[in-house]
């Protein structure tokens, strides 16, 4: 099964949609603060959740879930605005205004993967605004790395969003030892 997490109106083509409020594509309305949610563990093999985890009370929690619904080696892509981007902050029911690293507390050797199941990280990018004014951030992030320009040069060219694909690891000797999720 693939899941949509905060689906809306546009749920993705062949997956479950779920959301808070009853649209057009929400197959499942659900609050997914409330925990668990209404799947079994172990039946999920694709997760996309866009622009949703900022608005979760528990980023902890919430990627706990979906380690628990999902098979391992499933895959979870993640996008939400940049703590620099006007997005982020236009929106007062957002409680998160997320790094570029934000992934990284779920990948082990982190603490915070122990309580939160354990992530492999496939891929982390940026969505930066027009071609013409960013092209000196994707330069940078290309040449220096994403932490580089996050570090020195994210509040003159902001980036738009954070693209993260992570793959859920549930067998504890890929994951590298007993602290693994289970």
């Amino acid at each position: 099964m693939k899941l949509d997490l905060g689906c809306g109106p546009g749920k993705m083509p062949g997956a479950t949609g779920v959301d808070i409020v009853p649209a057009r594509g929400v197959d499942v309305v659900h609050d997914l603060n409330e925990i668990p949610w209404p799947f079994e563990a172990d039946t999920v093999t694709f997760v996309q959740a866009r622009h949703i985890i900022e608005h979760v009370e528990d980023i902890a929690r919430f990627m706990a879930e979906i380690h628990r619904v999902c098979v391992d080696g499933a895959e979870v892509v993640i996008e939400t605005p940049h703590f620099t981007s006007l997005d982020s902050w236009a929106d007062p029911t957002h409680r998160w205004h997320l790094s570029a690293d934000f992934a990284d507390f779920f990948v082990a050797p982190n603490a915070v993967a122990a309580r939160s199941g354990r992530f492999e990280l496939l891929e982390r990018r940026l969505s930066f605004g027009s071609f013409l004014w960013s092209w000196p951030a994707r330069l940078l992030c290309a040449v220096g790395g994403v932490r580089f320009w996050e570090r020195y040069f994210c509040f003159i060219w902001r980036a738009r969003n954070i693209h993260v694909r992570l793959r859920v690891v549930k067998d504890r000797a890929r994951a590298g030892g007993p602290w693994a999720g289970g």
